[in-house]
């Protein structure tokens, strides 16, 4: 079905010449290409549709190249549709068991089929009606600045597809014979499309910036479909955590007042309390122990606490959850929706619904000191018994290895403060971080964890954790949430990725309540520091400035955009006058320290970017078509090398002061020069180039090299 020389037989791109068509068919895949890029960077696609749909789109990219000669016929094509649309079945109920993901690939193996199968017009614009979709449902799903990217890809793709379509079809319909040897014609349709789509960036960007608008109320629609980053819920199984760890997607930017690190705080999101060895559950609000205040207004305080206060900003990016995430112990909580209710006991904050990405509260919170270095507050506070039972409840069917292996690792300690260090450095020393899960379930997975494997990611470390303290009663609980994240000097906001998700352990120390622990060793290898990471800044960078500036622009945007180049404008406008009215001799001065350091590299520098500027092109130029000739010579010549030489002719004839007119055609100027001793080889030399240029003769091309020889010598004088 797959016949390697059918293309080259049956002409698949023969509606045009070659230059034309390749780049119209390249600009069509750029079109797939930038639609398929969009869709991808919105999260929503899995991993094999990416890389399939990939290979399929870089498939068709060489064999437009030419490295690849393949040619799926029409039947096989059939054949291969229809034996989808039998797996499409298999797909939803074995493989994805969602309706929507199936068709999505269905979608896209068709899209990759018609592309691999594209030979008429009517092909060409099944793809670019792909291209469109694709694009269009990456504007419901995403309008980040990947989406802005890819948009500006799809209209620079979609200019110069529209161009060399004009091109090709015109030479396509034209009965005359068609000028030829357009001298990089592929590199300058290229820049023109370019120059077509820059101006069109720039000025609809100039429009947006300028025009009073309000970006949310034209984006709301599509936001309101933008698929996000899956947050915590009221449980989590072990597990989850580690697969959400998997994913670098920002979900939160936090600004840090003064941009100091918080050293190893975290950002705080939910307590869960009840474990059944597999799961753990948070309790619900209708416990007696939990008392629930209902925010009014957006603003909240707390009171005061001892200790170092900081404050910042958080804004989700793309965080579904209805927790909020907090550093420390918050005191002043501001910009909170309506509805959104605070657990006293266990100091969690949850809003009605999962906030829109771009939602941000100001907070002012008081860091958590160790417990060692700060004495025991007084009064003590107290843990009332129904909650210490609650914080000590252990699954029902616990490994009794785990109390004895607590219990020998706190041998020795006198308290519970030591008792839980204890077993938070052992769990650091003799065991391993990891993201890779467990290959199959198993029936008791704490005791899988600390007696056979050895190893995990946070949830089986805070869990183990937990456990062995509840079993020797001290009161422990699990906290979800995530690692202080990575300072982005660019933006000037710490970036928390889904990679931060954390989870750790608060238990309850006598004298001084709920004390962090966190038995996780450090992950040597998270964020390394490498090219790929420092330019992940930039685009997250740019990615904050798209949603603020963009995304979020309305009127209050631009008022503040307004002012900050009125004030701009100010401070240059008095800085100059200020250096033109009293600081002359010390500019002076600079220039001339500049001028002895640098000048002569300066005028050097600038001497040779003018001579490049002037001579490059011309000896670039000269050189080409030297190299052209010698091929020539060697009998190495092609059609479109009868062009080159004639107008190498034309260069000699004018240095000699023989200039051929523009109206005259090349038969015409060769019988013009009749009388001229240079008539008879130049009309020679214009038979030589009919006969290659519209004959296609190429054993023509060296006689015209020894005939433009000929030309090139003095005429000798009688």
């Amino acid at each position: 079905m797959v016949r390697p020389d059918a293309g080259a037989r049956r002409g698949s791109f023969s509606t045009g010449p070659l230059p034309v068509e390749r780049f119209f068919q390249f600009s069509l895949l750029g079109l797939v290409a930038s639609g398929y890029l969009a869709v991808a960077g919105s999260a929503y696609l899995d991993v094999p549709t990416i890389v399939l749909t990939g290979g399929g789109i870089l498939l068709r990219a060489l064999m437009l190249a030419g490295l690849v000669r393949l040619n799926l016929t029409t039947r096989a094509a059939t054949i291969a549709a229809a034996a989808y649309a039998g797996f499409f079945p298999i797909d939803y109920f074995l493989l994805t068991h969602d309706f929507l993901s199936s068709t999505v690939h269905l979608v896209f193996f068709l899209a990759v089929l018609k592309i691999l199968t594209a030979r008429t017009n009517r092909d060409n614009l099944y793809i670019a009606v792909i291209a469109f979709l694709e694009l269009l449902a990456a504007a419901i799903l995403s309008i980040d600045f990947n989406f802005f990217l890819c948009l500006a890809l799809f209209l620079l793709f979609a200019i110069a597809a529209f161009t060399s379509g004009e091109i090709r079809r015109s030479m396509h319909k034209a009965p005359a014979t068609a000028r030829g040897g357009l001298r990089n014609f592929q590199s300058r349709l290229a820049i023109l499309a370019v120059w077509i789509a820059v101006g069109i960036l720039t000025l609809t960007a100039g429009m947006f910036f300028l025009l009073p608008r309000t970006a949310d109320a034209a984006l709301s629609r599509l936001m309101a479909h933008q698929i996000r980053v899956p947050g915590y819920s009221d449980h989590v199984t072990l597990g989850d955590i580690g697969e959400f760890q998997s994913s670098s997607r920002p979900v939160m930017h936090i600004a840090i007042d003064g941009n100091r690190p918080m050293g190893s705080a975290k950002w705080r999101g939910d307590v869960l309390a009840e474990f059944d060895g597999r799961v753990w559950f948070r309790s619900g609000p209708e416990d007696p122990g939990f008392q629930d205040i209902k925010v009014a207004g957006g603003h909240i305080s707390l009171g005061s606490h001892a200790g170092q206060q900081r404050s910042y900003r958080v804004e989700f990016t793309d965080l579904e959850s209805r927790t909020l995430f907090f550093a420390g112990t918050p005191e002043i909580v501001e910009g909170l929706p309506e509805g959104t209710r605070v657990e006293t006991e266990t100091g969690c904050f949850r809003v009605p619904q999962p906030p829109p990405s771009g939602f941000h509260y100001d907070v002012a919170s008081v860091l958590e000191e160790p417990p060692e270095a700060t004495p025991p507050l007084n009064p003590p506070p107290i843990l009332n018994l129904s909650r210490k039972e609650a914080y000590t409840q252990l699954p029902d069917a616990l490994d009794p290895r785990i109390t004895a292996l607590a219990e020998s690792l706190t041998a020795g300690a006198t308290s519970d403060l030591e008792r839980a260090r204890a077993l938070e450095q052992r769990l650091r020393q003799d065991y391993v971080y990891t993201l890779e899960l467990p290959q199959r379930a198993v029936p008791d997975p704490m005791a899988d964890f600390l007696f056979t494997r050895r190893k995990g990611n946070c949830e089986y470390f805070a869990s183990a954790l937990a456990v062995m303290l509840r079993t020797l009663k001290i009161p422990a609980r699990l906290v979800t949430g995530f690692e202080n994240g990575v300072y982005n000097p660019i933006s000037d906001l710490w970036l928390v990725r889904a990679s931060d998700a954390h989870s750790w352990v608060e238990a309850w120390i006598p004298g001084h309540g709920w004390c962090t622990f966190d038995a996780t060793p450090l992950d040597l290898s998270s964020h390394p520091v490498t090219l790929l990471s420092k330019a992940s800044l930039y685009l997250d960078a740019a990615e904050t400035f798209w949603r603020q500036w963009v995304v979020g622009y309305d009127p209050n945007h631009q008022g503040s955009l307004a002012d900050r180049i009125e004030q701009t404008a100010r401070r240059l406008g008095v800085g100059w006058f200020d250096s033109l009215s009293g600081a002359e001799s010390q500019w002076g001065a600079r220039a001339k320290a500049w001028a002895r350091r640098f000048g002569l590299g300066a005028v050097l520098g600038l001497l040779a970017v003018y001579l490049l500027w002037s001579v490059g092109p011309k000896l670039w130029r000269g050189l080409r078509i030297r190299r052209r000739v010698a091929r020539v010579r060697r009998g190495e010549a092609s059609v479109a090398d009868a062009t080159l030489l004639y107008e190498r002719m034309l260069q000699v004839l004018e240095r000699q002061g023989y200039r051929k007119p523009a109206w005259f055609t090349p038969v015409e100027f060769a019988r013009s020069l009749a009388s001229n001793p240079r008539g008879r080889t130049v009309e020679e030399f214009t038979v030589a180039y009919n006969a290659l240029r519209f004959g296609g003769r190429t054993e023509a091309a060296p006689r015209l090299s020894i005939l433009l020889d000929e030309l090139e010598r003095p005429v000798r004088r009688a």
